[in-house]
């Protein structure tokens, strides 16, 4: 007996995704709408779905749907005959379509490839200016998804009336448009040039107004304000005086907010205000009070992937907070989050970057990292899958390794540690070949008579060859390594040191040291 219809198989997926594809050239508006929905349904949130659709020409479809919709819609402005159930329609084609492009582009590079390769973002910029404002908020969170990548087109603040467009942005009764004009100047502002200019505009007073609104208003305004502030002391003392209303107290008390994003957001704002100008943020309690939110926010799921980063920010080169977040046991609970397995790749490179960090310059963070054994961790970083983890790795063992009594020690010249060291000279990476030659710098200047281990690894050999690398710093740094390797050591290392060197390669090392150190008077 055949199978009834019930009992059929289901068609292939991939034949389902064609399908929907294929409704979105229907000749009916609502198939067309239904389609969109389903697409929009199936892709958000999830990256697989969203690349098999856009290997099947899916965003074009959807551009193609939201370019004849709009121009629909301008010729019914213009005193063409449609009834209002076809506009109906139509806005709800645009608003669909719109959002679909943005589900495209939301959190995903590739996504936002297709849409501007398709030619969809002109379409959506037209639209924040459309007389239905849902169809304006779809463009605009989409527009927002768009400009949260580094592929968004950046916009210039200097030409024309452009700086008029990202004010009446700001002033908009709707969020999602005052957001995007937050989005725009994060993403596009570089220059304390168009830092003073967005100043000298009065964007500052606006932005500082969103600080008082919704969390989005509230995330999206203290992205921008650092990034207007960030290096810039003249706009920082601008953004202090009181005719800003008091605008450093309200980011200051924003660090309380229940909103865990908006408060790593309000310590990532004060922290350039400190890097940028010292002198407007010199209060002891709130630079431990930073450092307390920073290492609770550790804790989040949310935003604990970059706690660590903002907390390394706030301490990099800087002694005297150092010996603060010291005194607040910061590098035993970042080596706490250490031991609880797994970590992220993003959490990891964070965490090792901040211990690196706090054993820049003080030999008392040295001598506590070591005590908590947490070298491990740092050893079996190195072999990490993610080439920023390995790179972190090594900045963590190169600044731990400033310790002379450690390297008198032969501390650091053991397998554990030379051999990943080793085999990271061979990376496909050259930022971690870079790291990795940093820290074996430090490594090799070992006091005492452990040297072979790196020579019984094949770091010599690498050494030379990387010594005539085609990349200028990796070529240097590799000199230098050469150079640290042949400190105190014994007559039989250098023997098998020269055994690796020509002459003539001889003869280029002291050549490129000689312009080393001419650099360095």
């Amino acid at each position: 007996m055949p199978a009834s219809a019930s009992s059929a198989p289901p068609p292939p997926t991939h034949s389902r995704r064609e399908d929907l594809i294929g409704r979105l050239s229907s000749s009916s508006t609502e198939a067309k709408l239904k389609a969109l929905r389903d697409l929009k349904n199936q892709i958000i949130g999830n990256r697989t779905k969203k690349l098999c659709f856009l290997k099947l020409g899916a965003v074009p479809s959807v551009t193609s749907i939201l370019s004849s919709s709009s121009a629909t819609a301008a010729a019914a402005a213009a005193g063409s005959v449609c009834s209002g159930n076809d506009v109906e329609l139509n806005d709800s084609l645009i608003l669909q379509s719109a959002a679909a492009i943005g589900s495209f582009a939301c959190g995903f590079d590739d996504g936002v490839k297709a849409v501007l390769d398709a030619g969809a973002f002109p379409l959506l910029l037209r639209l924040i200016s459309y007389p239905n404002d849902k169809v304006v908020g779809a463009a605009a969170r989409s527009l927002k998804f768009i400009y949260q990548s580094k592929l968004a087109p950046r916009y210039d603040f200097l030409q024309g009336n452009n700086m008029e467009f990202i004010q009446s942005l700001l002033n908009s009764e709707n969020e999602n448009v005052t957001g995007l004009g937050a989005s725009i100047i994060t993403h596009s502002c570089w220059t304390s040039m168009e830092q003073k200019a967005l100043s000298d505009a009065g964007i500052i007073k606006k932005l500082t107004c969103m600080l008082g609104g919704s969390v989005t208003q509230k995330d999206a305004s203290l992205e921008s304000l650092a990034t207007i502030l960030k290096g810039n002391p003249e706009v920082i003392s601008k953004f202090t005086e009181p005719e800003n209303g008091g605008a450093l107290g309200t980011v200051t008390e924003l660090t309380k907010d229940k909103n865990a994003r908006t408060r790593l957001l309000a310590c990532i704002c004060l922290i350039v205000i400190k890097n940028s100008a010292p002198s407007c943020l010199q209060d002891l309690r709130i630079k431990t009070k930073l450092i307390l939110i920073l290492l609770e926010l550790l804790d989040d799921d949310q935003v604990g992937d970059e706690a660590p980063f903002a907390l390394s920010s706030l301490i990099a080169e800087k002694e005297d907070l150092q010996v603060l977040a010291f005194e607040a046991n910061v590098i035993d609970k970042l080596v706490n989050h250490l031991r609880k397995a797994p970590v992220l790749s993003r959490r990891l490179e964070g965490i090792l970057i901040a211990l690196a960090n706090m054993c820049s310059r003080l030999e008392r963070c040295r001598d506590r990292l070591l005590s908590l054994e947490a070298m491990k961790f740092v050893t079996d970083a190195l072999s990490q899958d993610s080439g920023e983890v390995r790179a972190a790795a090594c900045v963590c063992l190169k600044n731990v390794s400033r310790s002379v009594k450690n390297l008198s020690a032969g501390l650091f010249m053991n397998e554990s540690f030379v051999a990943p060291l080793v085999q990271l000279l061979f990376d496909d990476l050259t930022f971690v070949q870079v790291s990795a030659l940093d820290a074996i710098s430090n490594i090799v200047v070992d006091f005492l008579a452990h040297k072979t281990m790196f020579m019984k690894c094949g770091g010599v050999k690498q050494l030379v060859q990387l010594s005539k690398s085609m990349d200028a710093t990796i070529r240097v740094k590799a000199v230098c390594a050469l150079r640290n390797l042949t400190f105190l050591v014994s007559d039989k290392c250098k023997e098998e040191i020269l055994s690796e060197l020509t002459q003539l390669t001889l003869r280029s090392l002291i050549w490129i040291l000689r312009l080393v150190f001419k650099s360095k008077l």
